[in-house]
């Protein structure tokens, strides 16, 4: 009998059971899924975006499918962090794996408090900013679109929570490297690339945006060689773990992934279209790691092979 190997990994300080995450926003407060199977088998779950105050988000329609995409304005919606602590907390304690706070705010005093609150919590584990939010004290200018309001926001989460603290960085820059780096200066200890690329759709047939918000984020299988490349490029650029998500639909999209240099990745998207997706890409993770013989996950992460000058050399692979 083949001896199964470790997928365990470590996100800057969070040690979890394997690379698979649920990416937040689309496997809801926690327990949704669990008509479909046991959460707990997943690395980590990241609940939806959090709030001082509950959001009603935008008007609807707020979701239009694409080829191989889907766009979402859902501009937020939750129920504040208040309520999720009261109310969702308690049933999610019978799910033994780490919970991710996924916050956001405003202004970067928002966040600071957000950051305060969570720090209280026991049952969260880590928490991930979410920077595609638009900064009020700026024009509504998204505080990831620029490293110096990034950092800021960073800076003042790192200074109120003794929790791992992970960047949800948005693709929607010139440069994410920049974004990256300015984080990573700021005290950050891991970076999840990425988030949803800026999109809209039409319909022809009345002549108006499919989307009550004109705008929307892309998510989806469409994404998957453009985050592919983001991740590859932070991956190069920092030296903290970096999360891998964008249109990750099975264990192969989730391995490439993991040779580019992602230490774990989520699952974003794939939830609606197969709750069970995310149990499938570990098992598939567990399977090809035995037949290749591969002992531990951690040799895959960082091995991609590219070609140099006559020889073959190894690309993205740092001590894990």
């Amino acid at each position: 009998m083949a001896v199964l190997p470790d997928l365990s990994v470590d996100i800057g300080g969070l040690r979890i059971k394997n690379p698979v995450i649920a990416a937040s926003g689309t496997f809801g407060y926690g327990d949704e899924l669990t008509p479909f199977y046991d959460p707990s088998l997943l690395g980590a779950i990241i609940v939806k975006g959090l709030s001082l105050r509950p959001m009603p988000g935008n008007p609807p329609p707020r979701t239009a499918e694409t080829p191989c995409g889907l766009l979402n304005a859902i501009g937020l919606a939750n129920i504040g962090i208040e309520a999720f602590i009261e109310e969702k907390l308690p049933s999610l304690a019978k799910i033994k794996t780490p919970l991710i706070a996924n916050i956001y705010g405003h202004t970067i005093r928002e966040y600071a408090q957000m950051a305060k609150r969570t720090a209280t919590v026991d049952r969260i584990a880590a928490v991930e900013i979410n920077i595609s939010c638009p900064n009020v004290e700026a024009g509504g200018m998204a505080f990831g679109t620029d490293p110096d309001t990034a950092a800021m926001v960073t800076d003042q989460v790192v200074k109120n929570t003794t929790k791992p603290v992970i960047v949800k960085l948005t693709p929607n820059v010139t440069d994410i490297t920049t974004i990256a780096g300015a984080v990573e200066s700021a005290g950050a200890q891991a970076i999840s690339v990425t988030n949803t690329f800026l999109g809209m759709a039409v319909d022809v047939a009345t002549r108006r945006p499919k989307l009550a918000n004109i705008i929307g984020g892309l998510s989806g299988p469409a994404i998957k060689p453009m985050a592919l490349y983001l991740v590859h490029k932070v991956v190069e650029a920092v030296q903290i773990p970096v999360i891998g998500l964008g249109g990750i639909m099975d264990y192969q999209d989730a391995l490439e992934f993991l040779l580019v240099g992602a230490r774990a990745i989520q699952v974003g998207t794939a939830n609606l279209i197969n709750p069970k997706t995310p149990i499938e890409i570990i098992n598939g993770l567990t399977d090809f790691c035995v037949r290749e013989e591969i002992g531990n996950i951690n040799q895959i992460i960082g091995d991609l092979r590219t070609k140099g000058e006559g020889h073959e050399k190894k690309g993205n692979r740092k001590d894990t």
